[in-house]
């Protein structure tokens, strides 16, 4: 029964017009009775990549925070955010993933178990094609494992919290001005910051993460230097740039790349630079939870094409198109096409 009250609580959460870090407190409270962890480490994520690029927790200090993203981009553990989003579920515990074993996971030899705690319980809220952000749930030793009724319970919580997320980054009007040019920031190879040049002291404030941790820099722009770096030793990353949501509610992009210089091993430049209408009109779709069919339309006629070009373009009737077009509007908020465009490009009269 109360698993089911707290189910519906955060389901609730989508419509509340809450921020990211207050969903997160507010989905704190509801779940922890019910999952019964001592601890919870929050994120928000690049919906396009999924990767982590910022961080809250009000029960971890978060000390030796560099070392956590380094085992999150480097480490070949299991129960991953990725794996999990492979897996076909949105919640996982390492007790589960390794049978019982936990020593067998490099996160629980090297971060868990040294913090002090047991089993861990991680989730990913995932919303219309996107991951909006992921969770870690720690409990400590004397608890036990996570029951398989507990993960069940998060499973079904963080579809919830992918939607309440996603409804965050709908656009809350016009954007600001651009800065005067993107904001270039170099950080040696423990993503200590070293120089900056540009906007970079007003950007590094815009981006700042909920919680302060051991970085010198958010978490998003540590996530960019280290696919950075894998990309220099020829490892797969997603596609870049890391794209982040920041306090101004705007769409930055972050791009890193690995110097080469061998004095500087390991040194990484990250350029930061508001996302331009185009490159955030996706993710701006998605955030109003289009559908992937729905955004494939919405895109077109916002480009400029008419009914027959899409038509023509997706391979689907005239009809069908115009299916398509009145769930955007009604999900949208806007009656026309002029509207829509307006909505998407100049984030005018949001409800």
């Amino acid at each position: 029964m109360a698993g089911r009250a707290a189910i519906e609580g955060v389901r609730e959460l989508a419509g509340a017009g809450l921020t990211a870090p207050e969903v997160f407190r507010r989905a704190d409270e509801l779940l922890r009775p019910v999952l019964e962890f001592d601890a919870v480490c929050w994120h928000t994520a690049d919906p396009a990549t999924g990767l982590v690029n910022s961080v809250q927790s009000e029960d971890l200090a978060l000390d030796a925070f560099e070392h956590a993203v380094r085992l999150e981009v480097w480490a070949d553990d299991v129960a991953t955010f990725p794996e999990i989003r492979r897996s076909g579920v949105q919640a996982e515990t390492l007790s589960r993933a390794t049978r019982g074993s936990l020593r067998e996971s490099v996160r629980f030899r090297e971060q868990v178990r040294p913090a002090g705690f047991g089993d861990e319980l991680r989730a990913v809220f995932d919303a219309a094609g996107g991951m909006w952000g992921c969770a870690a749930f720690l409990r400590a030793p004397d608890r036990g494992p996570y029951l398989e009724g507990q993960r069940q319970l998060a499973d079904a919580a963080a579809r919830h919290l992918g939607h309440a997320l996603r409804a965050c980054h709908v656009p809350a009007g016009p954007p600001e001005e651009a800065d005067a040019g993107p904001a270039v920031l170099v950080l040696d190879r423990r993503n200590r910051l070293q120089a900056l040049s540009g906007p970079a002291e007003e950007l590094l404030a815009r981006l700042a993460d909920p919680t302060p941790t051991s970085l010198t820099v958010p978490t998003g722009v540590a996530m960019a230097a280290e696919q950075a770096r894998r990309a220099a030793h020829g490892l797969p990353v997603p596609q870049a740039p890391v794209r982040v949501w920041s306090r101004d509610d705007r769409w930055y992009l972050l791009h890193g790349s690995a110097l080469r210089d061998g004095g500087a091993a390991g040194a990484v430049t990250v350029v930061a630079s508001p996302a331009s209408p185009a490159e955030v009109m996706p993710l701006y779709l998605a955030a109003y939870g289009l559908t992937a069919r729905e955004r494939e339309v919405a895109l077109l006629l916002v480009r400029g094409g008419d009914t027959r070009d899409v038509s023509r373009a997706l391979a689907m009737t005239p009809y069908t198109v115009q299916d398509h077009l009145k769930s955007v509007f009604t999900k949208t908020g806007v009656g026309s096409r002029q509207e829509l465009i307006a909505r998407i490009m100049l984030g005018e009269g949001r409800c």
